[in-house]
Formats: C-alpha cells, sequence, structure tokens
C-alpha cells in the first residue's frame, strides 16, 4: 500500500470527514465520532492531524487495530509531506516553565523515606491533567483521606522478649508465591505518569517478588504488560465487565491463555465516580472551540469517565455463575464493602473478596477498608467461613505498620496503588523499586518491635480495634496533609 499524503490527510478535518494520523499510520474516524468515550471534540481537534501525542497516555497501542474496522485503517502516512506549520505552536506557560524547573531540581532517589515522599515530589513535578487524575477521589474526598486516616485509629499490642532475629515477610496469595504480603493493584493510564506505562511496574515488581494486577484500562496493552513478565513472576487480571460479554469472555479467556493467575472483578462501579480534580483538568479551551454552541460541549467528565462507558451497569450476582463457567482461574470480588455481601460471596463460591472502595473515588463517605475489614472478618468467623475465603484490602496504605494492621485482622493481603504511580512517576523504575524497598524496611522493622517473626504469626492479639469505628479526631498527619492537594472552586475569568 502506498503512503498517504500528508495533503490529503489534512483535507479531512471536519464533522463530515474526519481523518487522523496515529503511529504514522492514517485512520478514517468519522463513523467513530459519536461513539468515542471521551467526546468528539478532543478528535476534532485533530481532524486532519497527528495525533499520536494525544492518543499514547490514554489509549493502548493496539486499541485502533482492535476496534476500528479494517476498512477504516488507510495505511502508512509520509511523515515528509505533513505540514508541521498546521500545528498550533504550543506555548509554554510560566507554570509549566515553573514546573520543568522543579523536575530539573528534584531531590535524589534516596532521600525519599516513605511512601508520602514520592507523593509530594508528583505533586509537583508531574503534569497537572496527570496529577489530577492519579490523585483525585469523589466528590468532597472525605473517603479518600479517611483511608489512610482510618489506619491511625488502630493501635498496637505489642509482645517482648520475643526471639525476632529472623523475620519471614513472604506469604501466598490466591496459591501463588509472594515475597511481601502487599501487591501492586490494578491502577489505569500508567503513560500519564511515565511514558513507558505499566510495564515499568511490572520490571519493579519482578525485581522485588511482588504480584502485580493488570488493569483493564491501562495504558499499554494487556499482551505488552504480559510480555514484559519474566521468569515465574505471577500476574493477575483486574476485569471492567464490559455489556457484550462475548468481549469479556475473550478478554478473561485470553488473560488465563497468557498465563495470568487471578481474575478480579471489579463489582464497585457500575457508573464511574465524580472526581471533581480531575474532571476541572480536563477544561481544554481550544479543543471546546470546535464546537461553536457552548451549551453542547460537555466538559464534565475527565479521563475516568471518558473512558470507561463501556461498563456494565447490569452486573449482577446471577452473573457469578457464568464467570465461573468460564475461566477455572480464581475469582475474586473487588469492591466488598459489607459483612452480608462477604457471606454471600462465600455461599456463591467466590475464592476471594477485595474489600474496597475504590480508592475513595466511587462512593464519597464508603468506610475505609480496614474498618470494613473488622465488620467482615467477625462475620465470617461467626459462620463458620473465616477459612473458605481469602480476604483482601486495599485504599489509604501508606506505611508497613499499616500492612501489619490489616494482617492482623485477618487480610491475606494489601493492595498498593496510587504510592507506586507516584514512584514511577517521579523516578520511574528505580523509584518503585525503591518504595518497594522502603515498605520491606518497614515491615521487617515492625514485625520485631511488635514481636512477630512471620506473616502467619501475625493476629487480633497485637491490635487495638476499639476505635477503629469511632471516626474520632486525631492529631494531624503533617506528612499526609502536606502530601494532599486541596480541592478548589472555580477560577474567576481574567479581566479584559
Amino acid at each position: 500500500m502506498a503512503p498517504v499524503s500528508g495533503v490529503e490527510v489534512a483535507k479531512h478535518n471536519s464533522k463530515e470527514s474526519c481523518w487522523v494520523i496515529v503511529h504514522g499510520k492514517v485512520y478514517d474516524v468519522t463513523e467513530f465520532l459519536p461513539e468515542h468515550p471521551g467526546g468528539q471534540k478532543i478528535i476534532l481537534k485533530y481532524a486532519g492531524k497527528d495525533a499520536t501525542k494525544e492518543f499514547d497516555p490514554i489509549h493502548p497501542s493496539d486499541t485502533l487495530d482492535k476496534y476500528l474496522p479494517a476498512d477504516k485503517h488507510l495505511g502508512p502516512i509520509d511523515m515528509a509531506t505533513v505540514d508541521s506549520s498546521s500545528e498550533a505552536e504550543e506555548v509554554v506557560s510560566a507554570e509549566e516553565l515553573a514546573r520543568l524547573d522543579r523536575v530539573k531540581r528534584m531531590p535524589p532517589v534516596s532521600q525519599c523515606y516513605n511512601l508520602l515522599d514520592f507523593e509530594d515530589i508528583a505533586r509537583q513535578t508531574m503534569k497537572n491533567t496527570a496529577w489530577a487524575y492519579y490523585s483525585s477521589g469523589a466528590d468532597d474526598e472525605i473517603t479518600l483521606r479517611d483511608n489512610h486516616s482510618a489506619f491511625q485509629r488502630i493501635w498496637f499490642r505489642p509482645r517482648i522478649l520475643v526471639d525476632v532475629d529472623r523475620i519471614d515477610l513472604s506469604t501466598t496469595m490466591l496459591g501463588g508465591k509472594s515475597s511481601v504480603p502487599f501487591y501492586v493493584t490494578a491502577t489505569a493510564l500508567g503513560k500519564l505518569g511515565n511514558p513507558e506505562g505499566e510495564v515499568v511496574l511490572t520490571r519493579a515488581a519482578y525485581r522485588e517478588g511482588v504480584i502485580q494486577m493488570i488493569p483493564t484500562l491501562a495504558s499499554c496493552s494487556f499482551d505488552e504488560i504480559v510480555d514484559a513478565r519474566k521468569g515465574d513472576q505471577i500476574q493477575w487480571l483486574q476485569l471492567y465487565v464490559n455489556k457484550d460479554r462475548e468481549i469479556t469472555k475473550k478478554i478473561v479467556q485470553h488473560a488465563q491463555a497468557r498465563g495470568c493467575k487471578a481474575l478480579w472483578i471489579t463489582v464497585d462501579a457500575p457508573q464511574l465516580g465524580r472526581r471533581e480534580k480531575d474532571m476541572r483538568s480536563k477544561y481544554d479551551e481550544s479543543a471546546a472551540q470546535v464546537q461553536s454552541d457552548e451549551s453542547t460541549v460537555d466538559r464534565s467528565q475527565g479521563a475516568a469517565r471518558a473512558i470507561s462507558s463501556f461498563i456494565d451497569p447490569a452486573l449482577s450476582w446471577k452473573d457469578i455463575p457464568w464467570f465461573q463457567s468460564i475461566t477455572s482461574m480464581p475469582i475474586v470480588l473487588k469492591g466488598v464493602q459489607r459483612a452480608e455481601d462477604a457471606i454471600k460471596a462465600v455461599e456463591y463460591g467466590v475464592d476471594a473478596i477485595l474489600l474496597s472502595n475504590h480508592g475513595g473515588r466511587q462512593l464519597d463517605y464508603a468506610r475505609p477498608a480496614i474498618e470494613v475489614l473488622v465488620e467482615v472478618m467477625a462475620a465470617l468467623r461467626a459462620h463458620g467461613y473465616e477459612n473458605k475465603i481469602e480476604v483482601y484490602i486495599d485504599g489509604g496504605v501508606r506505611r508497613g505498620t499499616d500492612i501489619i494492621k490489616a494482617l492482623c485482622l485477618g487480610a491475606k493481603g494489601v493492595g498498593i496503588g496510587r504510592p507506586f504511580l507516584y514512584a514511577m512517576s517521579t523516578y520511574g523504575e528505580t523509584g518503585v523499586v525503591r518504595a518497594m524497598q522502603l515498605l520491606k524496611d518497614e515491615l521487617e522493622m515492625n514485625m520485631r518491635l511488635i514481636g512477630a517473626n512471620t506473616v502467619a504469626d501475625l493476629n487480633p492479639s497485637f491490635v487495638d480495634i476499639s476505635s477503629v469505628s469511632a471516626h474520632s479526631t486525631l492529631p494531624a498527619d503533617n506528612l499526609s496533609l502536606q502530601a494532599y492537594d486541596k480541592l478548589i472552586t472555580p477560577s474567576f475569568k481574567s479581566k479584559l
């Protein structure tokens, strides 16, 4: 196929005929415009132009090959014929220049002593749109913040005079061995923070013997992430269930064929929550100009909603047997938030549950997972189910002590998401490895200090949970507050 001319592509720059260039290939997306989850305006901004820069952080590289009909693939383009002057010259703002200066002046990774250090550096050095997507929570972000604060309502009851010369952090999760009782949980759009995306997490997880959960909404394709796996490295699949069950079946069975060891079905997201930082950062004046009628321009979505319109709100308990029929992977319900549903999961034969409020990104005022864990384990024990299902938690984990508290209360393992994204966004693979090592160091030290040698030794006798559900006021956590990016109110227009 002869290369398409850039002059020809430039002619197709309207709603009636819209061609775009992505990675040196031309695609006719005219018919796709009304269906694009992110709306028409962002595509029309790049109509007749090279959209690769905008495409890459949001979409896996194989997206167009998978979802755009073959007759819309118009072939390669001779990039020498593309009129670069047709691209609007980017004006670097004073704010962006200041950010770039901070990037140059970042402290060495060795000066990061805890996970919140990475978060604070990320807040000051990431692009605003990326930071807003990663850091945002639902509505007033009460749950987002209490996820972390809830761990501070649990106190230790250490044992003394225990021989703690040797500490063993290793454990098993869903039958797979792990060097530590935490895993890299699924987080979307890795390329917003690092141009290599989720494969950075894969490489770091391998180096430290940590299990990785692959997200449905990754920036890298599923196969790219699996291809980056080494040796006997364990990966799980996180699944947003598609309205088209055949697509869902294909995804699940492909994951099993590629060696994924568990299926984590997200059950707390029949609709994506309102994340106002993300929504506000998506106000793109230049993109909005493709529509002259202000009332028709939808600026409310943000990255989260733009990429999630396929998720099925009709997902229910009746679908569990179907999932069990299409895969032999262990099935985990990701997003359980009450004891009654934990009991129901056991009765449906589910292998594990993850107590989670989606990192505070869905329902504001949903309780922290560590608090729900207390309720769930009591209910499981009352029914004699405590050994029939594995229980995991995530949300707000920033310290080794947080992990130990969860394990003492009955969790099999703990998921960590944002901190590894922040480490990846600031220092790449080196940062993620450093973050994992810091957690290992904290775990080892605090296991010694409470008088426990192994993960199996941890039990409820080590903790005082009398305040866990009190939601009482505690002294300010200065590191957390400094890293926290406050919500803002709308900005006034500048004076003429």
